[in-house]
């Protein structure tokens, strides 16, 4: 097989970590996907195929590295598995990940591309044998005849995460881990996966756990207020600062500070976020002192931060002061064996007894969901199913290519502004719910919701929600 693939256009020089593509016509087809490898072998549930990526042409041409895990990044930038010195290789260009349908490669967002056997693709099957170019490089994948076993947790529970799953155990092994150390922790994964109790349940099994959990959705806040909201502000810094105002860093204090959807962070705000990071110290809007910090911070993201580091929107130096520890939460859909222990436990957390959920505990009704794709992952199911104990009778279910007004979006609207307004009706309709089950009853509520009760007044006063 050659390993120069056919019209491919000049590569470009990353600079900046800008990524337009370069690539046109038939040689970068989004989305293509090629053939699996025709090789199947009988694997153990805690084993992954081992593979081994050879550098065919480009620097250090020859160097060779076998996968240790079931991913494999692979870029210019040191924190790679696979590190490719060349300016037309991406910071992060791309991703190997083993699956059980096969060998994935995902690219991140790459400058020049990511082409498989000449075929450019942004994800993509790959076989043994197949060539990859990225940039002026040209890596060999190969299949090897071991497996690599992956550190499985013998829990089946996380904090509120339940499962049994060797995709779940093996982020558990990750979570436990975290937990006894004071680490900065990296939470990736899609909407509704649990990324938020993920985080909680770390701080509840660390030492801080009798001290403040402090959430900040970064998403949630306008920018021109995210600023006071994590590091305070000083009376008259600014028009309408009537009073000293205490940030959630300096709240957190001898806890942990959660930083939910980091990747929306504005630009202007990240280098002074890598700052408290680095230093462990804050500075108050409208104060000339900088103050230390003892926070542990655990971020999460339902975004490829190593894609918006290609792409310039997220910078690199504060990525690697996050990415201390990652942990990926997996989608439903990759853990299907799970759903049975996720509807026992939202069924028992909604507190329908046996009786009104029998209809809903039955392995025909479980088979039925197991078919489902749940885009919107276990936040999804929970809302399905209290539908249908509103019912008392299980509820069709969408068809997987069937759009859902659920939310009462207006696709005409530009995404942030329909995405602000959803979240806010969800918020308000959340909270209003839960006081109306606790008769107006902060602490119990709070407690209920897990989450900060300090957070929880925070939402409250914006939503301008009285007890």
């Amino acid at each position: 097989m050659s390993s120069e693939p056919a019209k491919t256009p000049a590569p470009n020089t990353e600079s900046n970590g800008s990524a337009s593509s370069s690539l046109e016509g038939d040689a970068r087809s989004p989305g293509t996907t090629l053939p699996v490898s025709q090789t199947r072998i009988n694997i153990h549930p805690e084993d992954v195929r081992r593979f081994q990526l050879t550098l065919v042409e480009g620097p250090s041409s020859g160097t060779r590295r076998q996968s240790d895990s079931d991913h494999c990044s692979i870029g210019s930038h040191p924190l790679n598995d696979f590190v490719i010195d060349d300016p037309t290789v991406s910071r992060f260009h791309c991703e190997i990940r083993i699956a059980p349908d096969g060998a994935r490669v995902h690219d991140l967002n790459s400058l020049n591309g990511t082409i498989i056997d000449g075929v450019g693709v942004t994800e993509a099957f790959v076989r043994g044998g197949s060539l990859l170019r990225l940039g002026r490089a040209v890596v060999r994948f190969d299949f090897t005849t071991e497996n690599n076993r992956l550190p499985l947790s013998q829990r089946t529970a996380f904090g509120s995460l339940v499962g049994s799953s060797p995709a779940l155990r093996t982020c558990f092994a990750l979570l436990e881990k975290s937990a006894t150390t004071d680490s900065t922790v990296l939470i990736e994964g899609e909407t509704g996966t649990g990324k938020s109790r993920a985080a909680q349940a770390i701080h509840q099994l660390s030492s801080r756990k009798d001290r403040p959990f402090i959430v900040v959705d970064c998403s949630a806040i306008p920018s021109n207020l995210l600023e006071s909201e994590l590091f305070g502000h000083e009376k008259g810094a600014f028009t309408g600062a009537s009073a000293r105002r205490v940030g959630a860093f300096e709240e957190a204090s001898g806890g942990t500070i959660f930083l939910d959807e980091i990747g929306e962070l504005p630009s202007e705000l990240q280098p002074k976020l890598l700052r408290a990071l680095e230093n462990r110290e804050i500075r108050r809007i409208g104060s000339n002192i900088h103050q230390p910090v003892d926070v542990r911070i655990i971020a999460a993201t339902n975004q490829d931060l190593r894609a918006a580091v290609n792409s310039g929107q997220f910078r690199p130096d504060l990525y690697f002061r996050l990415a201390v520890v990652k942990i990926h939460i997996p989608a439903l859909r990759e853990r299907p064996e799970d759903i049975p222990a996720i509807v026992d436990q939202i069924l028992s957390s909604l507190g329908s007894d046996l009786h009104q959920s029998a209809a809903l505990r039955t392995q025909e009704f479980i088979d039925r969901l197991s078919l489902s794709a749940w885009p919107g992952n276990v936040r999804e199911l929970r809302n399905y199913l209290e539908r249908c104990l509103v019912f008392q009778e299980p509820q069709p279910l969408a068809e997987p290519n069937e759009p859902s007004d659920e939310l009462g979006v207006d696709g005409k609207e530009p995404y942030a502004i329909a995405r602000r307004k959803a979240l806010d009706r969800f918020e308000r309709g959340y909270l209003e719910a839960l006081l109306r089950i606790h008769q107006g009853k902060v602490t119990q509520a709070a407690n209920a919701a897990e989450m900060d009760r300090v957070y929880f007044y925070r939402l409250l006063r914006r939503h301008g929600i009285r007890p």
